[in-house]
């Protein structure tokens, strides 16, 4: 199998073993909780690549938001589970009308009225 050129390595760095620990304990309770970003992108990723790789992830990406809150001296912002339905609405509308028609059936959308 060939490894495309802008493929990363899949081993983590050496660091700080207690922050590692730290950060993927961390991990693994935000996989248990709900209507969090974290939390989506945690079942996004354990979905594709298995449970250990999301942990790892997931303990990346808090250690990205950890370094931004303290370079920027500023709170932490929730985007909220929905971030990823919300970042590209036009491409869930398209891929789940395709695959009802590959089931078989007519598929017609139309906006839900805003309530007054």
């Amino acid at each position: 199998m060939k490894v495309p050129e802008n493929a990363k390595s899949g081993k983590i760095r050496k660091g700080d073993r207690w922050l590692k620990r730290g950060l993927t304990e961390s991990s693994w309770a935000v996989g248990r909780t709900h209507n969090t970003y974290l939390s989506a992108l945690y079942h996004r990723m354990a979905r594709r690549r298995g449970k250990k790789k999301a942990v790892v992830a997931v303990a990346h990406t808090m250690l990205v938001i950890i370094y931004h809150m303290l370079k920027h001296e500023l709170p932490y912002h929730e985007l909220g589970a929905d971030y990823f339905d919300r970042l590209n609405v036009t491409y869930i509308k398209n891929h789940f009308t395709k695959r009802l028609e590959g089931l078989g059936y007519k598929v017609t959308l139309e906006p839900i009225p805003a309530a007054a």
